[in-house]
């Protein structure tokens, strides 16, 4: 296939955002002045940060991605032809599109072409990913859009034909509060039209001991992970994070149903951020937020995305049921 040819499909869309940089300054200046000390998950994935959790979703510990994969493996076929015609699709963070391929095969047993619009922050992810599955589709076209998902909706909305089925895979409305998910859920229902569907992946409460060790695995990779966020901030910022003195610890919290990730200091230390102005004092044992994955009982996910503006129509789950997949419709358009 002569690259003429795949340039012709593929199109990059460049949403105006926030300087990531000044975003990202201001964010790691607010979280460690806090207390408690906090960072967001949405810094984890610079380019060492998305290959280790690319490493990450083939580790034997965690089941998400395989019981996904599985679940779209079974059934992809059926919600593919739920649709009486010809569909485009979106998804949110696409990633390398390894679980995607499941669901572009089966609208492709379906339609006779398909309009793929992946969003994400990262150019070079989607870029990868774009030429790999234009060398592989032949039937594929690819409008790219780079910037956040909100942004990305929005457009995509006036310039993608519908019906439109939207992925947001790999259980990454779990990082949200609740509030913060039915805010963020309800953005994306004003977004679609009365036929578009939102197909949702959503990790399930289950033996915290599994938990666990989904997020603190025996080779340490997800510690490896937690801990390049500490690596970030040293390189843009000129930071003095010492990883020898940090450990990355996670734990599930069976009364609000989350793992809750953190970095803990090992010893009394103060560490400068020199491009900030900014001295962060941290005692032994004292412990910087990172991240939150929240698992959902089944009863409450109808109820989540009632009250951000979905009806649910199907629930899939995987043979061991640990993971659901959830496909609705939006009630607001």
């Amino acid at each position: 296939m002569s690259t003429t040819d795949i340039e012709t499909r593929l199109a990059l869309i460049e949403t105006e955002h926030e300087e990531s940089l000044d975003a990202f300054a201001r964010d790691v200046r607010e979280g460690l002045s806090s207390t408690p000390k906090y960072l967001s998950c949405h810094y984890f994935y610079d380019e060492r940060g998305s290959a280790l959790f690319e490493a990450i979703c083939a580790l034997p510990e965690y089941y998400l991605t395989r019981t996904e994969r599985q679940i779209l493996a079974q059934r992809a076929d059926e919600i593919a032809a739920l649709f009486s015609g010809p569909i485009s699709l979106i998804e949110l963070g696409s990633g390398s599109a390894v679980k995607t391929r499941l669901l572009i095969d089966a609208l492709l047993r379906h339609q006779s072409r398909l309009h793929y619009a992946p969003i994400d922050i990262s150019r070079s992810a989607i870029e990868q990913s774009a030429l790999a599955l234009l060398k592989d589709y032949k039937s594929l076209d690819i409008t790219g859009v780079i910037g956040l998902y909100e942004e990305g909706l929005v457009r995509l909305r006036r310039d993608i034909a519908g019906p439109r089925l939207v992925l947001w895979l790999g259980s990454s409305v779990g990082n949200f509060t609740e509030e913060a998910a039915i805010d963020f859920l309800r953005e994306v229902a004003t977004s679609l039209e009365t036929d578009d569907r939102l197909l949702i992946g959503m990790d399930l409460d289950k033996d915290p001991a599994l938990l666990e060790r989904a997020y603190d695995d025996a080779q340490g990779v997800t510690a490896d992970f937690n801990l390049n966020l500490l690596t970030r901030i040293n390189d843009a910022f000129s930071a003095h994070f010492d990883l020898r003195y940090f450990a990355h610890r996670a734990h599930y919290n069976t009364e609000r149903r989350r793992v809750e990730m953190h970095l803990e200091s090992l010893r009394a230390q103060t560490v400068s951020i020199d491009d900030l102005g900014l001295e962060v004092s941290l005692g032994a044992g004292e412990k910087i937020h990172s991240e939150n994955s929240h698992k959902y009982r089944q009863k409450d996910i109808e109820k989540l995305l009632k009250r951000g503006g979905f009806a649910l129509e199907h629930q899939y789950l995987d043979d061991e049921q640990r993971f659901s997949l959830n496909l609705a419709r939006p009630l607001i358009s």
